[in-house]
């Protein structure tokens, strides 16, 4: 074809090609997007059955929206409870949390169709086809609708199925993908704005982080939910739709208006920028580069440096919060032996104060596991992108080069877990007025599950070096840990079950007896997986 006839070629609309693109996100996401619908209304679901046995009679259901009521740190936590029906209380415990965990589904998939194909250059080759100008953006935006879509259908399905009332289970299931939607639709501008996916990622999930403070400090301020705080948080309206107590059908509007807002300031920014290009220009480095460049462990450290300060941060409000809570923990509790036996099976049996303590450390590890491992699979990104070939080319070899950020992996997450155990531990140390006589083992609890953390980091080692195609499923491998280790105790499963995550073989610190076993052979275990995991990327082909 001449030139000439090439330019009077008319030009493609700008939502063409977007039918394709959809079903080609769809099928990169065919496992990635059922799992995580499948196992958020999996978690609704148990958590309606353990409920409904925990608390079997109006007089137990009463007392515990009663207490958690009137006690101003369980509601930044959790949120008031509405209806002390078992569909109220399982709208109470899951209606945040399945917001949040929708947003940060919705939020990965907005950015990996977006910015994340720019990144890599799959969008500038997918463009020079008949591809219009909006469709990628529009066919992220389809594929995060369908995702919601899914837990929308499923959340209620299970609840219904549950034998909870129909008109609760649709309520709770549109808040929670109305959530999702919403922070799709934040990521779809952040994407825009910056030129990196893990810049879009990180300001997409702080905003997530913003709404879940900004619900949770209103929440605090007022027992019946009625703090502008609470209304300005997409978080919160997940909560006032009050599902199982009086649904508040025309809430929904709002988590739904403001996606359909946000999607369209991201097409209109869109619009204004180049492909590859952010509206946020990057910072211009030096004109010289400073000495600690010129190693694999300064460049990791130049490259991890402000994932490692994010979550030191966070860390340290987390556990602050949540040792403001342990004082409290004995007026909630009360005399309701099913809630005390959930904070034994996740904590131990040796006080419950020290339960509490030992649950929230084992919370903060497997949490710190997730950062472990996206350290581990920074590693993947700067191998798809191409910029490590470059750094192998020279001198630097594949274990030199892998070994800086592995050690973000070992020494970041002890360094996270020292923030939150020092945060706990001071709030803690306060509410009870003996800061030296709390501190010191609480700091102990959250640094004695760096071992666990470390074994899931291996993990993602090993699959990087093995297998680098499903270097990915270590992320799913964690999220199963927190998942069993948070929702188990309160679901009943099984102890081979909990055995499953490395985090249940740890003591039950601070109150438990300390073992060395343990720690032992969860360090092995990890240095062995590790170690294969390396030679294994030795032997391979880049890419």
């Amino acid at each position: 074809m001449s030139a000439s006839a090439a330019s009077s070629r008319p030009a493609s609309p700008r939502l063409a090609g977007t039918g394709t693109l959809t079903r080609l996100a769809l099928r990169r996401d065919r496992v990635l997007l059922p799992v995580w619908a499948v196992t958020l209304s999996l978690t609704v679901a148990g958590v309606a059955s353990a409920f409904e046995s925990l608390y079997a009679t109006p007089a137990d259901r009463a007392g515990v929206a009663r207490s958690t009521n009137a006690n101003a740190s369980v509601r930044a936590l959790y949120g008031p409870v509405f209806g002390d029906s078992t569909g109220g209380l399982v709208a109470w415990r899951m209606a945040v949390l399945g917001g949040v965990l929708a947003g940060i589904m919705s939020l990965v998939i907005a950015v990996r169709h977006t910015r994340e194909e720019e990144e890599t250059g799959r969008q500038e080759l997918l463009s020079a086809a008949v591809v219009g100008r909006r469709a990628p953006l529009t066919a992220a935006l389809l594929t995060a609708l369908a995702a919601n879509g899914l837990v929308a259908v499923l959340v209620t399905a299970g609840l219904a199925l549950a034998g909870l009332p129909a008109g609760g289970a649709a309520a709770l299931g549109l808040a929670v993908a109305g959530t999702g939607l919403c922070f799709a639709g934040v990521a779809a501008v952040t994407a825009q704005l910056t030129d990196t996916a893990r810049a879009a990622r990180g300001l997409a999930g702080a905003t997530v982080g913003l709404a879940f403070l900004l619900r949770a400090a209103g929440d605090a301020a007022s027992a019946g939910a009625s703090s502008p705080l609470v209304w300005v948080s997409p978080v919160g309206w997940a909560e006032q739709t009050r599902a199982f107590a009086g649904e508040r059908w025309w809430v929904l509007a709002l988590p739904y208006a403001a996606a359909g807002l946000a999607a369209a300031a991201a097409f209109a920014l869109a619009g204004r920028r180049d492909i590859g290009a952010g509206l946020l220009a990057g910072r211009p480095g030096a004109a010289t580069a400073p000495r600690y460049l010129t190693g694999a462990t300064g460049l990791a450290w130049r490259l991890q440096r402000g994932t490692l300060l994010g979550w030191t941060v966070g860390f340290a409000v987390a556990g602050t919060v949540f040792g403001s809570l342990i004082e409290g923990a004995a007026g909630l509790v009360g005399d309701n032996e099913g809630t005390r036996e959930i904070i034994e099976r996740m904590g131990g049996r040796e006080g419950l104060a020290d339960s509490l303590l030992a649950a929230l450390t084992g919370l903060l590890g497997m949490v710190a596991a997730l950062y472990a491992v996206g350290c581990v699979l920074r590693l993947r990104a700067e191998e798809t992108s191409g910029r490590a070939e470059p750094v192998l080319a020279g001198a630097t070899g594949r274990t030199r080069w892998a070994a800086g950020h592995l050690a973000f992996a070992g020494l970041g997450t002890a360094v996270v877990l020292l923030a939150g155990g020092l945060g706990m531990g001071l709030a803690y140390g306060v509410s009870a007025g003996d800061v030296g006589g709390r501190l010191p083992p609480v700091l102990g609890a959250a640094l004695a599950q760096s071992p666990a953390a470390w074994v899931l980091a291996s993990v993602a080692v090993l699959l990087f070096g093995a297998l680098p195609r499903w270097a990915v499923a270590a992320w799913g491998l964690a999220g199963g840990c927190l998942a069993i280790g948070w929702l188990g105790p309160a679901l009943r499963l099984p102890g081979w079950v909990m055995d499953l995550s490395p985090f249940g073989h740890l003591p039950r610190l601070p109150g438990a007896a300390f073992s060395a076993g343990p720690f032992f052979w969860l360090l092995g275990l990890a240095a062995v997986l590790t170690a294969v995991g390396l030679a294994a990327f030795r032997r391979r082909d880049m890419g």
